[in-house]
C-alpha cells in the first residue's frame, strides 16, 4: 500500500487534506486517482477515505514553493466528488486557502516573523494572488483566538485573507457576456466572473426564498432542474462551453437581507445542491456584484435601500444559511468594474499531521 505526508486542516467552513505537490504524481490523471482513493470517493459516505461525505469536506489543498517573484507559494485546489469517481481541478475554494498560510508556515516553506507573517499566494486555479496575513505571535502559528466565523463552533485566530485583482478569474473579464443583466429562460440573471464564475438571481424569479433552508431547497427538484437549465446556458454564454460536467459557473440565489447590517441575503450552490453557509469566492463575487450598476446584486440592495445610486459600498454583509459574512471592497478610482482587492476575515486550524495510505491501480504508478 502507498502512503504520503498530509495535514489535515479546517480552513473556514471547509475541511481536507493539505499536502506538498512534490509527493504527488506530475501528471492530473494519476493526481486525480490519488485524491480519489485518499477520499474513497465512489461511496456516498466516503467510508474507505477521509472525505466526509459532504462536499465541503471532500476538498484537497496541494501546495509547493512558488518560483514567481510575487508569491512565496502555489496553491492548487481540487474538488473530489463523493460519489463519482470524479475530480474537478478549475474551481478555486478561498476556505480551504485560509488555511494554506499556516500550511506553508508550519512545513517550512515560508519562514515565520514575528507578529504576523504575509504569506503571498499564487492560486493555480484562477492564476490570481491572495495575502494571507497569519498570526505568529511568538515567531509560530497561533491557533486560539476570539474570532469567530459564522458556520464553525468556537472561536480561533483571525487570518486576514486579501483576494488581489479578482475580475475575470476563470473568463478574463468581470462582465463575460458584455451585460450586467440578460435574461435566460426568461429570467433576469447577472453572469459575473470575481474570484469565481457565478450566474446570480433573484430568488423570488425561480418561485422561491433565498432565507429558506438549504434542505428545503435541495428538495425542489423542479427548481433545481430549471437553476441547472440556467447555469449551463450562462455557462455558454460566459465562453465556458459545456459545463454540465463542471462545478462552474456556481448558481446563487438573492433575496433581501434580513439583519439591519446586511447588505444581501445569499444562497449558494455547489452546483447542484445548496451550500450549507457562503464559499468565500461566491461572496467576493457578490461583493462586485453590488457594485455593479444594473446587476441582480446591485438591483435588489438599491430596491432595499442598502446601497445609494452611483456610490460604491466598501464594506458589505452577506447573509447565508450559517450566518453572515462580512467583506470589504476596494475599487481603484471608484470605478466598479476594476477591484484592487477584497478582504475577508476567515480561521483554520490544524487536525492531523501523519501519513495518509492509499492503494493505486498500476497502470497509473
Amino acid at each position: 500500500m502507498n502512503s504520503i505526508p498530509c495535514m489535515i486542516m479546517r480552513g473556514g467552513t471547509s475541511r481536507g487534506p493539505f499536502i506538498h505537490m512534490t509527493d504527488l504524481p506530475d501528471s492530473q490523471e494519476a493526481r486525480a486517482q490519488v485524491l480519489l482513493d485518499l477520499m474513497g470517493s465512489g461511496h456516498p459516505l466516503q467510508v474507505d477515505g477521509i472525505g466526509g461525505g459532504n462536499s465541503l469536506t471532500s476538498k484537497v489543498a496541494m501546495v509547493g514553493r512558488s518560483s514567481r517573484p510575487d508569491a512565496d507559494v502555489d496553491y492548487l485546489f481540487a474538488q473530489v466528488d463523493v460519489t463519482e469517481r470524479r475530480v474537478d481541478f478549475t474551481p478555486n475554494c478561498g476556505n480551504m486557502l485560509s488555511a494554506v498560510g499556516p500550511f506553508a508556515i508550519e512545513t517550512g516553506l515560508v519562514a515565520p516573523t514575528y507578529g504576523e507573517t504575509r504569506v503571498r499566494v499564487f492560486n493555480i486555479n484562477t492564476q490570481r494572488i491572495i495575502e494571507c496575513f497569519v498570526p505568529t505571535p511568538r515567531g509560530r502559528v497561533e491557533y486560539e483566538g476570539d474570532t469567530s466565523i459564522s458556520g464553525v463552533p468556537g472561536s480561533a485566530a483571525g487570518i486576514r485573507l486579501s483576494f488581489l485583482d479578482v475580475a475575470g478569474a476563470k473568463t478574463g473579464a468581470l462582465l463575460p457576456t458584455g451585460h450586467a443583466i440578460e435574461q435566460i429562460e426568461g429570467v433576469d440573471v447577472t453572469c459575473l466572473d470575481a474570484a469565481t464564475p457565478t450566474v446570480m438571481i433573484r430568488a423570488s424569479d425561480l418561485g422561491v426564498d433565498a432565507h429558506a433552508d438549504p434542505a428545503a431547497l435541495d428538495a425542489n427538484s423542479a427548481m433545481l432542474e430549471r437553476l441547472e437549465r440556467i447555469r449551463c446556458e450562462a455557462g455558454r454564454r460566459m465562453g465556458m462551453g459545456d459545463v454540465s460536467q463542471s462545478v462552474l459557473p456556481k448558481p446563487i440565489l438573492l433575496s433581501p437581507a434580513v439583519g439591519e447590517d446586511g447588505t444581501l441575503c445569499a444562497r449558494y450552490f455547489v452546483p447542484q445542491r445548496c451550500h450549507k453557509a457562503l464559499a468565500v469566492t461566491g461572496a467576493i463575487a457578490l461583493g462586485a456584484a453590488v457594485n455593479v450598476p444594473g446587476s441582480v446584486a446591485h438591483r435588489l440592495a438599491l430596491e432595499t435601500s442598502r446601497v445609494e445610486a452611483g456610490n460604491p459600498l466598501a464594506s458589505m454583509r452577506i447573509e447565508h444559511p450559517s450566518g453572515h459574512l462580512d467583506l470589504r471592497v476596494e475599487l481603484r478610482d471608484g470605478n466598479p468594474m476594476d477591484i484592487a482587492r477584497v478582504s475577508l476575515i476567515r480561521t483554520a486550524r490544524k487536525i492531523m499531521d501523519g501519513r495518509l495510505y492509499y492503494r493505486m491501480p498500476d497502470a497509473i504508478h
